[in-house]
């Protein structure tokens, strides 16, 4: 990972993650919560993420790559739970998919962020 992206994400998780955990998955937006177990440490996380359905499952976008921590946990876990809507649902399938089939869950103005940021990784939860 390049620096710039470095201290982007670590702006975000000490100080936009804490803000968006407030409101997502509680309203209308395309934000969720994760809750998932660290891998090494044990230790319980929550994380926000942009979350859109998809038939029966979930797309997300791995905004920072399949090295997050949040999608590594769930991986090593087996399962994760999401706060979706004021909904918890318990995901325990996480597979990898191409934007071509994660982006026509999205609304055109996510999607529009999305191909502009340069997101290509995206993970279908069920």
């Amino acid at each position: 990972m390049n620096i710039v992206l470095d201290r982007i994400r670590f702006l975000n998780k000490y100080t936009l993650n804490r803000i968006m955990l407030r409101v997502a998955g509680r309203n209308r937006l395309p934000f969720a919560v994760i809750y998932h177990t660290g891998r090494r440490s044990n230790n319980h996380y929550r994380t926000p993420i942009l979350i859109e359905p998809l038939g029966r499952s979930f797309v997300v976008a791995l905004t920072y790559g399949p090295e997050t921590d949040w999608y590594r946990n769930a991986l090593a876990a087996g399962h994760c739970t999401i706060l979706w809507h004021r909904k918890k649902y318990r995901v325990t399938h996480l597979e990898l998919v191409s934007p071509q089939a994660a982006l026509p869950a999205f609304p055109p103005p996510a999607r529009l962020t999305l191909r502009a940021l340069h997101i290509r990784h995206y993970v279908r939860m069920w």
